[in-house]
């Protein structure tokens, strides 16, 4: 869908970290994940880009691994602040989803 990116921009730390918080992976799959549910548009650039940004952040952990084929990979997993922040994400989405539906039947 075209212009779709624009729009996830604000919602993509929160699909990341969604991800994420179903089993430690790393970014190429996250990519592979999200163009698999219909996000085309999303390259893994973006990805290594929110990545880099929740791990700064605190809220995902890293850890490179040796890979069966090519380089190693750089896996990740939730710390808990990841945990709570993925709840508030949730908290947050639920509410502004509520008020949209709301917004467009008004």
């Amino acid at each position: 869908m075209k212009g779709l990116t624009e729009l996830l921009k604000g919602a993509l730390e929160g699909i990341v970290l969604q991800h994420i918080s179903k089993g430690e992976t790393y970014g190429y799959e996250i990519t592979n994940y999200l163009v698999d549910l219909g996000f085309e548009d999303i390259v893994e650039g973006t990805v290594y880009t929110v990545l880099l940004r929740l791990e700064k952040n605190g809220l995902i952990d890293s850890e490179k691994r040796k890979s069966e084929v090519g380089p190693p990979r750089k896996f990740y997993k939730l710390t808990p602040a990841g945990t709570d922040y993925l709840a508030e994400f949730w908290t947050k989405w639920t509410f502004l989803a509520e008020k949209m539906e709301q917004l467009k039947e008004k």
